[in-house]
């Protein structure tokens, strides 16, 4: 199947010829999991569980930037916001989450100076228009954010921006499918892989993952025909019984990646070792700063320590975020935990398991 426009991603016709496809070959219980948070919001909007035979379980998995940020991480960034002269730059999504004891939303409320940005360069802008106050940016996500924010901290280097920092909370993807297959009680039998994080690692990003696991693998796009084809994809797989890491999102997704964006991003972080909410710490799995690029570290310009906090009493979010859960199957889901009310990350990100099916419920 090799279309050529957006709108043949979305075509009715092509879209119930997966449909029936996949109902003609699924006779046996598969899970799979969408890894990412924009593939939970694309299943439930265009109604894709509710076409898909009972045989099929799609869970939710640790493609929410904001729903895997770690709680000391929450925590770090409230504690930065409180700083005297500075001004904190963060996505929308990330300022209602609540830490251990205030959110960057209640911080706002209180006087600090918080503002929502749409890229890490409008907080560098804010930094060169206001040289005299500390501007940093909560740095969140996978690899497709990571190179941005590395091409800003170039871009300050070379205009001698000082006034500029960034928390780098910044996660690797194939080390958490990893953690995630290493988890006792973990049951999946394919990754439907992210498309955006794709474009920058390409197929080669998770080759060695693949090899070791052999679980089957499709990388999809985000429209209703692009997730319909890497299910049956997966389903070929799973009934053939040969795994294969396949490439379903083939007109923005190569081989290689971007090597420009990889390269960029390499230059400025290095992997370490990082704490995912519900999962834990895993090695290799985060971005921290090289060296010689320190100086634009926020905790160490101000003397902040990572403090290990627990989450949220009764919150289910990192059994959700592993698969181990649904966001019914957690007691404060519709209860105690609501979009106007959220007690967890994954009811407060659009990108969420809990808003996504809080959203489109029933």
């Amino acid at each position: 199947m090799v279309l050529k426009y957006v709108d043949e991603y979305r075509d009715g016709e092509l879209a119930r010829g997966l449909i029936a496809a996949i109902r003609a070959i699924s006779t046996e219980k598969i899970r799979l999991m969408e890894v990412c948070g924009t593939h939970t919001m694309s299943i439930f909007r265009h109604g894709i569980r509710s076409v898909l035979p009972e045989t099929i379980e799609l869970l939710s998995g640790p493609g929410c930037p904001v729903c895997v940020t770690a709680q000391q991480d929450i925590d770090a960034f409230v504690e930065i916001a409180m700083q005297e002269n500075l001004i904190l730059t963060t996505f929308g999504d990330l300022i209602r989450v609540p830490g251990t004891l205030s959110s960057l939303q209640n911080e706002k409320g209180a006087g600090r100076d918080i503002r929502i940005v749409y890229s890490v360069f409008d907080a560098l802008d804010i930094a060169a228009a206001d040289p005299e106050r500390e501007v940093v940016f909560c740095g969140i996500g996978f690899e497709t954010t990571t190179p941005t924010v590395a091409a800003a901290i170039l871009m300050a280097t070379e205009r001698g921006i000082d006034n500029f920092s960034i928390h780098s909370a910044h996660k690797l993807t194939p080390p958490a499918l990893a953690a995630l297959m290493d988890t006792p009680d973990v049951e999946i039998d394919g990754f439907i892989l992210p498309g955006h994080v794709s474009v920058i690692t390409g197929t080669d990003g998770y080759r060695e993952v693949f090899e070791k696991y052999r679980v089957p693998s499709a990388i999809a796009g985000f429209e209703p025909v692009d997730i319909l084809k890497a299910i049956l994809m997966l389903l070929k797989q799973k009934i053939s019984g040969v795994a294969a890491l396949e490439n379903g999102y083939e007109r923005a997704v190569s081989k290689e990646g971007n090597l420009k964006a990889i390269e960029i991003m390499t230059k400025v972080f290095e992997p370490a070792d990082s704490v995912w909410r519900g999962i834990g710490e895993i090695a290799k799995s985060g971005m921290k700063l090289r060296e010689n690029y320190n100086r634009f570290n926020a905790l160490e310009k101000f003397g902040i320590v990572l403090k290990s906090s627990p989450e949220p009493a009764g919150c289910s979010c990192g059994q959700i975020l592993m698969g181990l859960k649904t966001p019914e199957e957690c007691v404060m889901y519709g209860k105690r935990c609501t979009p106007a009310h959220p007690v967890g990350p994954c009811m407060v990100s659009s990108e969420g398991a809990c808003a996504a099916y809080y959203r489109y419920r029933g």
